[in-house]
Order: C-alpha cells, then structure tokens, then sequence
C-alpha cells in the first residue's frame, strides 16, 4: 500500500471513529433529558392552573419539588398553583 492509499484510510476510520463518537455522546446527552420528564402528565391533562384553589396550592402538596417542579406534572410549576392531582402533603 503507497502512502496515498494509507492517508485515505486514515482519514476515512477517523471520519468514521468521528461519528461514532458524536452519536455515542448525543445518546448519552439525551438520555440524561428524556427521564426528568418521563411519565409526567402535561400541565393541561390535570387542569393546573398558576393560582391557588382556594387555601389549596402546590407549595403544600406531597408532589412538589422546590423551587418550581412536580414529580407528576412535566414542566415549570408555580409554588402558588394549584392543578387535579393535589395531595396535601
């Protein structure tokens, strides 16, 4: 093999190796997304609403997550909010 034909292989298993690195790191990239909302409902299903119900508010239910989460509800969520799934906690 001439010194011409090694660089063309060289360059194609680095342009290969290349690739595979980038679609290994976007795999582990999004895996470390997908479960902070996996099996969460959206914030329409369960009629959440930015504004307590009365005396009822997410800063006192079980599923809130400080300082603006839910463990059931994907999405931002506001400590005064309130949606159908409270759980007094």
């Amino acid at each position: 093999m001439d010194d011409e034909a090694r660089q063309q292989v060289s360059r194609r298993s680095a342009l290969s190796n290349g690739l595979t690195y980038t679609a290994a790191v976007t795999a582990i990239l999004i895996a470390k997304v997908i479960p902070a909302y996996a099996g969460k409902m959206g914030q329409k299903s369960v009629s959440y609403q930015e504004t307590p119900k009365g005396s009822l508010k997410c800063s006192t239910c079980s599923l809130f997550e400080r300082p603006n989460a839910c463990k059931s509800v994907a999405g931002v969520i506001s400590p005064n909010g309130w949606c159908s799934i409270y759980r007094k906690a």
